[in-house]
């Protein structure tokens, strides 16, 4: 028996995420945000399971380029654009397109001597106030990239929404209204849409959305879950069970004594801790799977182990498998009681976790 972590990765219910991307927005072409070792799920496969995404988007060239080495010939975007001239030859080199969010950018594209044409993005900052050309600056830089010589014809147009998450929110209405005040009369193909826009904003969807944590199963909504959504969690992330031992009442457990017994119990230890991305920070009472039914996180989390209280008559037994999330757990609940969001907990997991992947459809 391995006491070895598995991340055990359901390449159909990715799948079926994509298509429930596409019912959602059925006039939209969908630009599959894998950034982030496609949120922790393993960027190169994800990339081939998903055939019928139109393009992929990462953040950085690294990730495009190992896309473009494990076989992936689809358009790729680079969200956060070059960073430097000298990266322009390897962008062309490989096919690969990119955003434009400042003037240094423009400027580098102006002045550089290439063998082609680059696909360009060309991103407004509407109100998230992180990456993005300012409104003002709009008719300048549209002009200069129809004009640059290294810009291929046919710029698409794009901003980011701070606040799609949260329903009827004010400022996501401005972000949309002044996008269309400034692009609605240009004929190039636009995108706004994330995840969440593209569950509850559909006057958003234009020629491109941009799935990323959807397409993994999970909500982009609050005290939501994806299965709300008719999305199939990607990721079963699941240990062992690997000790048992009972305590008195007043006993303590774990560092510090972080959690005291108030009835004689059987405490049970699962093979997975921080060292593996499971959140230190998750509190008692976070439910965790346990051979087909739920139990409760007692102790702080350790580097290698968890405890949980098994009650007084535990049912299980060594090497019994623990399910930390997936489809018997959300991994929604489990944020919450960690204080983060599911997007942490996907990119935390470590090399020490083994990937298995799977192409058969669970739930």
């Amino acid at each position: 028996m391995s006491r070895r972590p598995v991340a055990q990765i359901n390449l159909a219910a990715l799948s079926h995420n994509l298509r429930r991307v596409q019912q959602l927005a059925p006039a939209s072409k969908v630009l599959a945000v894998l950034k982030a070792n496609a949120y922790g799920h393993g960027l190169v496969k994800v990339a081939q399971a998903l055939t019928d995404a139109d393009a992929f988007a990462v953040a950085r060239i690294d990730e495009a380029l190992a896309l473009r080495t494990g076989g992936i010939v689809k358009p790729i975007v680079l969200l956060e654009g070059f960073y430097e001239a000298a990266e322009l030859p390897i962008l062309l080199a490989n096919n690969l397109q990119s955003v434009v969010h400042n003037e240094l950018q423009l400027q580098a594209l102006e002045q550089a001597e290439l063998d082609g044409q680059l696909k360009v993005w060309l991103k407004i900052d509407t109100g998230m106030h992180r990456l993005g050309i300012a409104p003002e600056q709009f008719a300048e830089f549209y002009r200069r990239l129809w004009q640059c010589p290294t810009v291929q014809p046919g710029i698409r147009l794009m901003s980011h929404f701070c606040c799609a998450d949260i329903p009827g929110s004010a400022k996501t209405e401005q972000q949309l209204a002044m996008f269309q005040q400034l692009c609605n009369d240009k004929a190039e193909q636009q995108s706004l849409a994330n995840s969440a826009a593209i569950i509850s904003l559909p006057q958003s969807h234009g020629d491109w959305v941009r799935p990323g944590l959807m397409l993994h199963g999970i909500s982009p909504l609050p005290n939501q879950q994806g299965q709300q959504h008719l999305l199939h969690p990607v990721m079963r992330l699941s240990s062992r069970l690997i000790a048992m031992r009972q305590v008195k009442q007043g006993e303590t457990v774990g560092y510090g004594g972080h959690w005291q017994a108030t009835a004689t119990t059987w405490i049970g230890v699962i093979a997975i801790g921080y060292g593996d991305g499971y959140p230190r920070h998750a509190r008692n009472n976070t439910p965790v799977w346990l051979a087909g039914r739920e139990v409760k996180l007692v102790g702080r989390v350790s580097m290698d182990m968890i405890t949980v209280d098994l009650g007084e008559s535990p049912i299980e037994a060594i090497g019994a498998e623990a399910v930390l999330w997936g489809p018997e757990l959300a991994i929604e609940r489990v944020a919450e009681c960690a204080d983060t969001i599911p997007y942490e907990l996907l990119c935390n997991i470590t090399p020490r976790v083994d990937y298995r992947y799977i192409t058969t459809l669970l739930n």
